[in-house]
């Protein structure tokens, strides 16, 4: 019998004895590639002249080269929807992205478990409502007429007239970066809290012998040991840098004064691509996002590779 052979028969003997777990990969497998994989061929549009009458038939579009990408590169509003993607995201990255590893840390010092579990619960609840009722609570809490922030800066004597927040342009990103804050650090806070309950118990009561406060204990223990965690979401973070969000923007800047704050690659892509049915234009668009997120990943994870805990 061949070496060959006898790898052959090895892998299917292999592959028998994981039946039981073969059986419960493979319909993902097969979902995945039918719903997810397939339809890639569409980023071929982004190339041509692309005529929604032709279907599926796509190829018998006319290619067109790079032509829609240097349209978008051309276009007068280039520049400030690039600006205002990258700003959004990094706030949205420096503010939201640290904010449930320090929810994660200031719960795990709560020694009193019903409080615990009462903030736990009220910072998850927000991430299981929609937008729209994210979007409905702050414009109720910005409103102008009987809106909280308003009544309580007047209450305070910081204002005399009301202030009509979500008008205003330099009020929308921090508005914009408090609710995703406020709608996802509970949630996400799950993940480094699993992890802090990882941490060897035997490593504070040493500690604690050797005379450490509790600062000093969450700085040379907690974090240490959560900081693989922390370096890998980091990684998955920067891939999706140029994803600035969608449908908080989409609802919280319904006022067209916010438009040269607001517009997005994602709401450019939804208004020129779909409502103006340029749909090979947004395509090729959305594509040069996602290349551009690829190379932000890659480069990412070249660096994470040095501290030893990259994602490949």
């Amino acid at each position: 019998m061949s070496q060959a052979t006898a790898n052959q028969k090895s892998l299917w003997q292999r592959l028998w004895k994981q039946i039981d777990i073969q059986i419960m990969v493979w319909p993902g497998v097969i979902l995945i590639f039918i719903f997810a994989y397939i339809p890639m061929y569409g980023v071929l549009t982004g190339f041509m002249d692309y005529n929604i009458f032709t279907g599926a038939r796509i190829f018998e579009n006319k290619w067109v080269g790079l032509k829609h990408f240097q349209d978008f590169f051309n276009a007068p509003q280039f520049g400030t929807i690039m600006r205002n993607t990258i700003m959004i995201s990094l706030l949205k990255l420096i503010i939201g992205f640290p904010a449930p590893i320090i929810l994660a840390l200031m719960l795990n010092e709560v020694r009193h478990r019903i409080f615990k579990r009462v903030v736990q619960s009220i910072t998850y609840l927000p991430y299981f409502m929609s937008w729209v009722i994210i979007g409905s609570i702050v414009m109720s809490l910005l409103s102008t007429e009987n809106g909280s922030v308003n009544m309580l800066l007047k209450g305070i004597g910081a204002i005399d007239e009301s202030i009509n927040f979500l008008s205003m342009k330099e009020y929308f990103w921090g508005i914009l970066v408090s609710a995703n804050v406020w709608k996802d650090i509970g949630f996400n806070s799950i993940i480094f809290m699993a992890a802090i309950a990882g941490v060897n118990p035997s490593l504070y009561e040493a500690a604690e012998i050797d005379g450490a406060s509790r600062f000093k204990q969450m700085y040379l223990i907690t974090i240490p040991t959560i900081m693989p965690i922390i370096i890998i979401f980091m990684i998955l973070a920067m891939g999706s840098l140029l994803n600035a969000g969608f449908e908080d923007i989409l609802i919280l800047a319904q006022n067209p004064s916010l438009r040269p704050v607001s517009d997005v690659i994602d709401t450019y892509v939804y208004r020129a691509g779909l409502q103006n049915q340029r749909y090979a234009y947004g395509v090729a668009v959305g594509l040069f996002r996602a290349v551009i997120s690829v190379m932000l990943l890659t480069m990412a994870n070249y660096l994470a590779r040095k501290t030893g805990n990259s994602l490949w």
